[in-house]
């Protein structure tokens, strides 16, 4: 379980192909502080930490990635050289200052316009129509790994809905957000609320 706030960046330094995917993040969190074992967000995706060290003075852990999770994702976020939001996984006790985050994305979304807007960052992100139902301006949604307020929500004729968000200049600073560009994808987590309603639904339907 998280939270959707973001602890640290790290970047793909290596990619194995080992049946399931092999991925090497180098990462400013303390590699002993990461048991063999624990969960831990890699841009919205809850991986479990199967390697773990330090070279020339450098962390990094490594996480055995699925072809589910491949499939599932953005397939830019396994390249090497790409920054990755990580957020270690909840302690009993820790503030729940987001909102609760699940680590499984639902789908993947693509940034259609990222401007400036007063000192913020104005990003419209295009979600699938799997998720348009769940999805309510003023509601809560992650975007890769970050948890984020709706501001606006405008339904298209093709059944997706355009996704209005707001960066302000911290979150721009400590994510990955601040340099997301028209056409970049984005891995997207409904709220965990509208993940049982969606189930309700599809029961009922």
């Amino acid at each position: 379980m998280f939270t959707g706030l973001v602890t640290a960046v790290g970047t793909v330094s290596g990619v194995e192909e080992r049946g399931d995917l092999r991925v090497r993040i180098a990462s400013p969190l303390d590699p002993a502080a990461l048991a063999i074992g624990a969960s831990i967000a890699c841009s919205g995706v809850c991986l479990t930490v199967v390697e773990r060290g330090v070279d020339g003075g450098e962390g990094w852990f490594a996480v055995d990635v699925s072809a589910e999770t491949l499939a599932r994702t953005a397939a830019s976020q396994w390249q090497p050289g790409r920054r990755i939001n990580l957020e270690p996984a909840l302690k009993v006790g820790d503030e729940l200052g987001g909102h609760i985050v699940t680590g499984h994305v639902d789908g993947v979304g693509q940034v259609a316009e990222a401007r400036p807007a007063g000192g913020s960052l104005a990003l419209l992100v295009v979600a699938p129509a799997s998720l348009a139902p769940f999805i309510a301006t003023k509601g809560s949604i992650t975007v890769d790994g970050v948890s984020l307020t709706v501001n606006r929500v405008e339904d298209q004729a093709d059944g997706r809905v355009h996704v209005a968000l707001n960066i302000i200049p911290h979150t721009a600073s400590v994510t990955t957000l601040g340099a997301v560009a028209a056409g970049d994808d984005v891995n997207l987590e409904i709220d965990v609320l509208a993940r049982y309603l969606q189930r309700l639904e599809a029961l009922r339907g």
